[in-house]
This record gives C-alpha cells, structure tokens and sequence, in this order.
C-alpha cells in the first residue's frame, strides 16, 4: 500500500517483521506435526507439552505511540516557530525562509529515502520546519495584522474536519483515488519547486500576478490536496496499525503528518491573504 506523503510513500514502510518459514510455507500457530513434541519449558508434568511461545521481535506500531510522536514532532515545530516568530529580526526574514525552504525539502528527502527513519533526523526536520513557518508567519503578520492565529484556527479545524469525516464517514481510499492523488501532488510540488527557483532570480510566475480568481484557485487547489493526503495518511496509519508494523514506523507516521500538516498551514496562510487583501 503505497500513499502520496514522500514520507510514507516506501513500499516496505508499514510491513511488519516476520521470520519466514521454511520451505516457503508457514506452520499455523498450535500445529503440531505426527511425532513431534513441543519443547518442556520449566517443569512439566510427565506427558505434558507446553505451547511453544512466539518469538517477539519489538513493539509494533500502535495510535498510542503515534499519537505521543506526533506530539513531540509537532511541539518541536511549534516552538522553534515561536521563537523565530519573536526574535528573528526583520532583516533576516527573507534570508531565513529561504535557507530553511531548502534544508527543510533536503531533509524530507532523505529521511523518506530511508529503510529505518531516524528519529534524530526527524527532530531536525521539525526545527527546520520550526524556523521556516516562523519566518513566514512573522512576514505575513508583518503584512496583514491578525492573519497568523486565523491561519492556524482554519488549519485545525480542517484537519480536525477531515478526521472526522474520515472516521465517521467510513471513508475508503481507493487504488485510483491515491493515485490520483499522488499525480496531482507531484505535479502541484514541481510546479512550486520551479517557482521557487525562478523566484529567486526574481521571476515568479505563480504567485507573482494580479490576477485575484487565479491566485484563490491555486490556493484553493493546494488546501484540497493537502487534505485529500491527510486521507492518505490517517488511512496508511490505519492499515499499518493493522498489519502490526515495528514500532520504529510512528516516527515515520509522525513525520509524514508533520509534513502535510506544515503544507496545510501554508496553503492556508497564503489563501487568507488573499482575502486581506482584497
């Protein structure tokens, strides 16, 4: 199962470990073969077989555990946001978003190309992450007095809407609506990235014209699939607490909430602008 998140989109992420069985063909658990005995653990009664205990190879990944590293990652964020918010000067504003736009797409990069994500890693993202949403912030706030505490009411009332919607309304994510998903995601994301390049030679092709119904649309475009990955996510998370994945996988839940959560804020940081200013 596969999610448009870069972060959750490895094949093997959510696949629990298991000792494979020889000859290809795993023995249901109690199966005992004609003429074979258990092996005695402690002391046992003369005829007596104990069950043979399965072999624990570490904790698995539970809602509980995801939700505690959620919390660590997102507090993170929230934090070296606030600080960056309060004491970055102004000088050093555009220089800051720019620097942490750019280790913070490196790092989520390489965090994702990883069999076993590190948490450390992770924790560097997140103060990464920290100081770009702070830059941001402090720049919008700069412009439209008030638009920061609307952006992060509309960012927890979405996600908390979608998770809702998700748990009550039964949702069920179809191969071909992650895949559409993760078509317009990709595509959404390298139309940025070019953005972003040409915009530091002072070309801005998206965000840089006035015209008003274009600008909403984009941004109205973004919202929708950022949330439509929120989807993705609460569904992979579901399955991979199912599938009893190793425990080490609710960073990796973690993260890729993280992930779609800081490009939700954003989308809805830029569309309330819009409203501002117009």
């Amino acid at each position: 199962m596969r999610s448009s998140n870069p972060v959750l989109s490895r094949p093997d992420a959510f696949t629990p470990q298991q000792q494979p069985a020889q000859g290809g063909f795993q023995q249901p658990y109690g199966y005992q073969q004609p003429g074979q005995q258990f092996p005695q653990q402690g002391y046992q009664q003369p005829g007596q077989y104990a069950p043979q205990q399965p072999v624990q190879t570490g904790g698995v990944m539970t809602i509980d555990d995801v939700i505690t590293k959620s919390a660590i990652t997102l507090g993170t964020v929230i934090g070296v946001a606030a600080l960056t918010f309060m004491f970055m000067p102004a000088r050093f504003l555009m220089a800051g978003m720019i620097i942490s736009a750019i280790a913070g797409f490196v790092t989520v990069m390489v965090v994702a190309a990883r069999r076993v994500i590190n948490p450390g890693a992770v924790l560097v993202y997140a103060a990464v992450e920290g100081i770009f949403i702070g830059a941001v912030s402090k720049l919008y706030e700069s412009l439209w007095n008030g638009i920061v505490p609307a952006a992060v009411l509309a960012t927890v009332v979405a996600s908390a809407a979608t998770l809702g919607a998700y748990k009550f309304f039964r949702i069920r994510v179809t191969n071909k609506f992650r895949k559409m998903v993760m078509i317009g995601t990709l595509a959404y994301a390298g139309v940025l990235l070019v953005n972003f390049v040409l915009s530091l030679f002072g070309i801005n092709f998206l965000f840089g014209h006035g015209n008003m119904a274009l600008l909403l649309l984009i941004s109205a475009l973004g919202v929708g699939l950022a949330v439509f990955n929120l989807i993705l996510d609460f569904d992979y998370i579901e399955q991979g607490i199912a599938m009893q994945a190793p425990a080490s996988e609710s960073w990796r839940a973690a993260f890729g909430l993280t992930v779609t959560l800081v490009w939700l804020y954003i989308e809805m940081l830029r569309l309330l602008s819009y409203f501002r200013s117009n």
